[in-house]
């Protein structure tokens, strides 16, 4: 151990190539870890078929999204264990094992067994990976983002950390554009009976590269200089979270900061794939394709709003982010509809469609374990509705009546499958859904969107201005974090705040939207919950959280 220096917290100075090869570092380890996150998410459809394939069509799919939220469901424990383990040992060690946690678990999807092979070890086998990539990427943001601060021109900081931030959604482009080559080169049929696997796969090549770059890391001077003087916390969950003094800045920095900015983020990227493919039927691969094409445009302005914060702070310009993405998610998400699938826009205006049903006789059709039979001539209607992606209202009857399916003016009745048998059930529900689905078809509704119609340009105008929403409030954030704690504490701090923020509030939002526009049947009735959230966090934050531009992270 070097001898300690003779002042406690006196500026270091480090070269700008020692500068670029720690950001360099950090950010291209982050991103591969960011890329098997992802993998999941964006083959949520595929692994659906091939992992709960014993779950009806819409109850696998929910349960899915779920599998894929669970990872983040445990991002925060990853955050107190891992944070509590960066405190006290130090960041460089504890992110290399992160990277190694996630990289194996990922591997270990691409050889998983499918649900037709082994049954119901396979989901479980699943959940269970995807736990520990949860629980392994709660450790590493935090470990990442404080390193590179702590090595960051204190002028910079907001620069030098907005590099971290890109790494989250180049993983995602990274994962999208393996996909799209594989689907590509494979073929359809291929890909998803075999060929899903090779992205999972790849994974171990990117490992050995990531541990290989972190090994050739240095633990960060601010954190030695801390332990050779004995400055370090030897309890870092007490000091973060024992203490009102502390535990205050951790609460209001997710309600005012860490919330609002994970479900702008989620919403422009994972739930615009899912609106894309699922509620307005444009094809999995054009899908996947806009989707890049919007992350490609919108990733440098990562850079930019995280420079721009090193002039008028961190504070400003994530309000803003928010304010702005509250304001107008509405309209840019109805644009999207009338430029991806105007058929569906035309039909769902001229022939609207209407659920007339006793609401007792509605049932939320989310059954984990698929055993429950949604059989009640609501659940009949709405299920395939739901199916076909086709927007609907809900209309109350008296109770006891049987559901029907208005289409303009004509109602076509379902019918009450509570006391047939299953083969009679299967004969009505196909009668009733040929005659409904004829009916749909003839009043203009499709049932994809017609590849001719996509207007690619305009719909990637508006998927890059969802990604800028994204990089104003997360461009800045690491920097905020960072400055708002001591640094004895602070990669426990900042770590737990970021991860319930963007495990919970961000990580459910496919789940909740998909599940509120099934519930309703109005395909954007969805984004209430994002911005929902977005307001509260711009009100929290602008009222109670100071800004941080110019801290020292010597201010313990």
């Amino acid at each position: 151990m070097s001898s300690p220096t003779a002042v406690f917290g006196a500026p270091q100075v480090h070269s700008a190539a020692k500068r670029r090869k720690v950001i360099f570092a950090s950010s291209l380890g982050t991103v591969f870890e960011w890329y098997d996150f992802y993998l999941y998410g964006s083959l949520a459809a595929i692994i659906a078929k091939q992992f709960f394939s014993g779950l009806n069509d819409t109850s696998a799919f929910i349960f899915a999204l779920l599998a894929f939220a669970a990872g983040f469901a445990v991002r925060p424990f990853g955050a107190l264990f891992f944070g509590r383990m960066g405190d006290l040992l130090g960041r460089k060690q504890t992110f290399l094992i992160t990277i190694l946690i996630m990289g194996l678990s990922t591997i270990l999807v691409g050889v998983l067994p499918s649900y037709a092979s082994i049954g119901v070890a396979a989901p479980i086998i699943l959940i269970g990976l995807r736990l520990l990539q949860g629980l392994a990427l709660g450790g590493e943001y935090g470990g990442a983002a404080t390193y590179v601060a702590e090595y960051a021109d204190p002028k910079k900081r907001g620069l030098a950390t907005s590099w971290i931030q890109t790494t989250a959604t180049m993983g995602l482009f990274l994962s999208l554009l393996v996909i799209l080559s594989c689907r590509l080169t494979l073929g359809t049929e291929a890909f998803e009976a075999w060929g899903w696997r090779i992205p999972f796969l790849l994974s171990s090549v990117m490992l050995g590269i990531s541990v290989y770059i972190r090994l050739q890391l240095d633990e960060s001077p601010m954190f030695k200089e801390m332990k050779e003087h004995g400055k370090g916390s030897k309890a870092p969950l007490t000091d973060a979270f024992g203490k009102w003094k502390n535990l205050k800045i951790v609460i209001l920095a997710l309600f005012g900061a860490t919330a609002g900015q994970a479900v702008v983020w989620y919403t422009g990227q994972f739930y615009a794939l899912y609106f894309l493919t699922q509620s307005v039927k444009v094809d999995s691969t054009t899908a996947n394709l806009l989707i890049a094409a919007g992350l490609l445009i919108g990733t440098p302005f990562f850079i930019f709003f995280g420079w721009l914060s090193d002039k008028v702070g961190r504070k400003p310009i994530i309000m803003a982010g928010c304010l702005i993405a509250a304001l107008t998610y509405f309209p840019i998400f109805k644009a999207i509809t009338h430029y991806a699938n105007p058929a569906l826009e035309t039909a769902a205006a001229t022939s609207p469609v209407t659920v007339i049903a006793d609401p007792n006789e509605c049932n939320f059709q989310f059954d984990p374990v698929g055993k429950k039979v949604f059989n009640s001539s609501c659940d009949v209607a709405k299920s395939f509705l739901a199916k076909a992606g086709v927007p609907y209202k809900n209309v109350a009857a008296p109770a006891g009546t049987v559901a029907s399916v208005k289409i303009g003016e004509t109602s076509y009745a379902s019918f009450d499958g509570s006391q047939l048998d299953k083969a009679t059930f299967k004969t009505q529900q196909g009668a009733f859904a040929k005659a409904t689905g004829d009916a749909l078809t003839t009043a203009g509704y499709p049932k994809s969107a017609d590849p001719a119609a996509v207007n690619k340009p305009m719909l990637v105008v508006l998927l890059s201005i969802l990604v800028i929403y994204v990089t104003m409030v997360y461009g800045p954030i690491a920097a905020w974090l960072v400055e708002l704690f001591p640094t004895k504490i602070r990669y426990t701090s900042m770590s737990l705040p970021y991860h319930i923020g963007n495990g919970w509030f961000g990580g459910f939002v496919p789940t909740i939207a998909f599940a509120l526009v099934s519930l309703q049947g109005d395909i954007y009735y969805g984004l209430w919950y994002p911005i929902g959230v977005a307001v509260m966090t711009l009100v929290i934050g602008t009222l109670f959280l100071p800004e941080t531009n110019g801290k020292s992270l010597h201010d313990d």
